[in-house]
């Protein structure tokens, strides 16, 4: 059963994302209020990012309800983690051999007709008209 009230749907807002203070301004302009069960004073968590909601943003609810937020993933769930790059490292030495192209010679070989360093020059045959 759905109790009906003289006051239209509203659509939850995305909140993911936000730091607390946006997102609990955001909900409030909506005329929605904020729970987070993993910090207990809203208040104290400002610069906290909201990482999950409930219920999904573009849903509709009835005005003054609850939206339940979490601003911590929680055990074994991941999160971040370190963003900078540490290993690998990049290889020592300089940049790797260039491949070969598929199909076509290897990289230093000579290509075809030419001469390899200190071979005799051929001989051509010079023919005079008659």
């Amino acid at each position: 059963m759905r109790l009906v009230s003289g006051k239209a749907d509203v659509r939850v807002p995305h909140l993911v994302g936000l730091m607390a203070v946006d997102a609990y301004e955001t909900a409030r302009v909506q005329g929605l209020s904020l729970h987070a069960s993993d910090r207990p004073d809203l208040r104290a968590a400002v610069v906290d990012h909201v990482v999950r909601q409930y219920p999904r943003p573009g849903a509709r609810v009835p005005p003054e309800s609850t939206v339940y937020v979490w601003f911590d993933f929680g055990e074994g769930e991941g999160g971040g983690g370190i963003r900078e790059p540490r290993v690998p490292c990049p290889p020592l030495g300089g940049l790797r051999r260039e491949l070969p192209e598929p199909g076509g010679p290897e990289p230093g070989a000579p290509e075809p007709g030419a001469r390899e360093p200190g071979a005799p020059t051929p001989r051509r045959a010079v023919l005079s008209p008659p």
